[in-house]
């Protein structure tokens, strides 16, 4: 089965940039209409993933959204009813890094870390999976990390953000399997965004070095990924932890 989207809509938060762009140009061109969204502060990157999709023939909108906050989520949510009349699907990718060792990341730091990666996708179901129980169907995916797999040393608050990620994504789906609502996440391992070629080399290496294919992912493969998830070609998919890693999972 092609994956096939049309007549579905949808949201990506972290859309102006990396995995976010690519899953929302990949949705997009499933067929979906898709509400791009990040934050206020990347409202000029996010209309360029808006304008990608328009000049593939899809169809968005970007909405600027702070994931930690509950009243953007709910506002997120009523935008997108509002615009395409239904929520099918939703990706939930907005996230940091943070590289930094166990003992010299200070309270503030980890807080932060666990309220970018880790509230914001609670927060996310929260107001997501009512609409979509109003419809009887949807699909979420959220994005964890090999991280979220395994321990990333450096990379303490990191890890422990992405294996939560699991933990949420895992109980929801076990909450609404029943429902018609499915909820997965994916676990990329080295991707070429903004946020890796920050990283110092020394760490760029260590993600890379589990990998069977000794290369960063390009974010597109990271994207169709998401839109298979979110397409009724994985209908009976939920509760998953993808890898997207390039064979570090069969090491």
């Amino acid at each position: 089965m092609l994956i096939d989207l049309h007549g579905k809509t949808g949201l990506v938060t972290g859309a102006a940039g990396g995995i976010g762009r690519a899953s929302a140009i990949a949705l997009a061109a499933a067929g979906a209409r898709v509400v791009v969204s990040d934050l206020a502060a990347r409202s000029d990157d996010g209309q360029q993933t808006v304008k990608a999709i328009r000049e593939g023939g899809g169809d968005a909108i970007f909405t600027a959204c702070d994931v930690t906050s509950a009243t953007d989520w709910q506002s997120l949510i009523a935008e997108t009813l509002a615009w395409g009349g239904r929520l099918d699907f939703a990706h939930n990718n907005a996230g940091i890094g943070f590289p930094a060792s166990l003992v010299d990341t200070t309270e503030e730091e980890f807080q932060r870390v666990l309220t970018v990666n880790t509230t914001s996708v609670w927060l996310g179901m929260k107001y997501q999976i009512p609409a979509m129980l109003a419809a009887g169907r949807g699909s979420i995916v959220n994005t964890s990390s090999l991280a979220g797999l395994r321990g990333l040393a450096h990379g303490s608050a990191y890890s422990a953000s992405k294996h939560a990620v699991l933990g949420l994504t895992r109980s929801a789906s076990n909450e609404y399997a029943n429902d018609g609502v499915r909820v997965n996440a994916i676990c990329p391992a080295a991707v070429d965004t903004n946020m890796t070629a920050a990283l110092p080399a020394e760490l760029r290496a260590q993600i890379l070095a589990p990998q069977a294919m000794k290369r960063f992912a390009a974010p597109q493969e990271i994207g169709y990924a998401v839109a298979w998830l979110c397409s009724d070609a994985a209908s009976f998919v939920t509760g998953v932890a993808l890898p997207v890693d390039g064979g570090a999972s069969a090491s």
